[in-house]
């Protein structure tokens, strides 16, 4: 595959970032000249994706996969809350702190699994994730009480923050810069691809048996096993084989990891904090907006199952349209820009999205989901370009799942302030009383909020589009390893060939030995 007329970068040394050693005045003095959208050329999104490989796709594909799974199965249970409430005799609210336990325990997985992502590739880390979601989604199904049901939701929390760092690393380590941002924005939608799944499967298994919910859960655990032989069947990333080759020629790759992540720490601990607190805000934009969002339908409109069921698929249809186009458009506008720019669009969508009471719902729901998973488009690659080269996953998965963490309790607060809002209950004809509350003030009231932190928080946040994540343009690694050492093994020797070099460097071809003795990357400027 040759040099790309739409990469400009290719043949260009690697945009330089100085925001972390501005001083605090002229930062904040560069927030809205730095907002200022770039208008970078617009390709045609077919040639970005073109650009591609095998292998690219293939790395691609099944992060894809994982990240779809791994919302799935946390949805399964925000879908069931009524079943599993009248199962173990607790209300809505109680039920809830499974989706919260969950919430609280990823950012435990993201570190454990991260770290160990970092360290020693991210195959093998993906793999025991997989694993244990097997194990762990029988175990739900086959709970029987409520302290079950919460101890194995926790254990599950754990396993599943181990993911999305390691997908959005193999996913995007190796993807060719121009074509980022649509990428970022198909691997986010995922997330919104799983929720739909999860919706749909829940309406052929739920209580279409006797054993009630529990066959959606047992489902649950099937798949996994497909992405597991799927993942065994690729390599490393180029990128990781890269930056583990570093360390293998420093002769103490333990010490060099060590080394790395002092650098990182001392470098950029303030970028780590921003990036927790910015995404707490984008977990509460979506588990706001979507974790009780069928619970209102039902309990306060009244909405059959199958009227649920077509409001949510709509909604995610959205989410799926606008994750990828504004995850395009990113590329062209800028991270921060698209970000703000859809959430304040989002903001203005909430009155109709939570005060209508007939199935024109629907199309509120589309938009809704349109800008929140819209603003999600971005984040994989601003997370990725944001963070540390040395500790990606890390970095990626634990201020996710630390956001997680801080937004842990999302749902659980809507239910029960919800439950200060009574509306006449409804009486079934069998004499069954069901309690109704008016949700859907309280979700446009915390959604309101929550877009508008999330607009702040952008706006004073850094942005580095275009950002290069190869080894020796990485200058903590340079501090960590020597610049020798790494010029040497990366074998690009001072000078940035962008060009016919970095194809071979992705090179479907380029094996993990020739990156190991620093074969790949040598090609001379085209």
């Amino acid at each position: 595959m040759g040099q790309n007329e739409y990469d400009d970068t290719r043949d260009a040394a690697p945009i330089s970032y100085d925001d972390e050693h501005m001083s605090i005045g002229r930062y904040a003095a560069t927030r809205f000249s730095t907002l200022k959208p770039p208008m970078a050329k617009a390709p045609n999104p077919f040639k970005l994706l073109a650009m591609l490989n095998k292998q690219q796709w293939l790395f691609f594909s099944v992060a894809f996969i994982a990240w779809t799974w791994d919302a799935f199965d946390f949805f399964t249970v925000s879908l069931v809350v009524g079943d599993l409430a009248e199962t173990f005799g607790k209300t809505n609210a109680d039920i809830t702190w499974g989706i919260t336990l969950v919430l609280m325990l990823r950012s435990v997985g993201s570190t454990i699994f991260g770290i160990a992502a970092d360290r020693y590739g991210r195959k093998w880390p993906f793999i025991v994730n997989n694993i244990l979601f097997i194990v762990l989604e029988l175990g739900t199904g086959f709970t029987q009480n409520y302290k079950q049901f919460l101890a194995v939701r926790a254990l599950f929390g754990i396993a599943m923050g181990g993911l999305y760092g390691n997908a959005a690393a193999t996913a995007l380590e190796d993807c060719p810069e121009a074509a980022r941002g649509i990428i970022s924005g198909m691997l986010q939608q995922g997330y919104a691809f799983g929720y739909l799944l999860a919706t749909v499967f829940s309406r052929g298994l739920v209580n279409t048996t006797s054993h009630g919910w529990r066959p959606l859960f047992w489902f649950g655990a099937c798949p996994p096993v497909l992405i597991i032989l799927f993942r065994l069947s690729l390599p490393e990333t180029v990128a990781f084989r890269e930056r583990q080759a570093v360390r293998k020629a420093k002769g103490n790759i333990a010490g060099t990891f060590v080394a790395e992540g002092k650098v990182a720490l001392r470098q950029h601990w303030l970028l780590l904090i921003y990036l927790v607190l910015l995404m707490a805000g984008f977990n509460f934009m979506s588990h706001g907006s979507q974790d009780l969002y069928p619970t209102m339908l039902q309990n306060q409109y009244k909405f059959s199952a199958n009227a649920v069921t077509v409001t949510q698929v709509v909604a995610n249809l959205g989410a799926m349209t606008g994750g990828t186009v504004i995850g395009y458009c990113s590329q062209i506008f800028g991270r921060r820009f698209s970000i703000i720019f859809i959430s304040i669009v989002g903001g203005c969508l909430l009155y109709p999205y939570t005060f209508t009471s007939s199935h024109a719902v629907a199309a509120a729901a589309f938009f809704e989901q349109f800008c929140v998973q819209g603003a999600w488009g971005v984040i994989p690659i601003h997370l990725m370009e944001l963070s540390p080269g040395s500790f990606r996953t890390f970095v990626v998965g634990t201020s996710y799942q630390l956001g997680n963490l801080v937004s842990s309790a999302s749902s659980t607060i809507e239910a029960t302030i919800g439950e200060r809002f009574p509306l006449p209950p409804l009486k079934a004809k069998n004499g069954k009383v069901t309690k109704r509350y008016e949700y859907g003030k309280v979700i446009c009231i915390f959604m309101g909020a929550v877009f508008l932190y999330v607009i702040l928080l952008t706006f004073v946040g850094p942005e580095r589009r275009g950002r290069s994540m190869h080894a020796d343009d990485d200058s903590d690694l340079i501090e960590a390893a020597g610049e020798e050492v790494v010029r040497g093994v990366v074998g690009r020797h001072g000078h940035h060939a962008h060009g016919a070099e970095s194809e071979v460097r992705r090179s479907e071809s380029a094996s993990e030995e020739d990156v190991e003795k620093g074969r790949v990357g040598t090609v001379e400027k085209a």
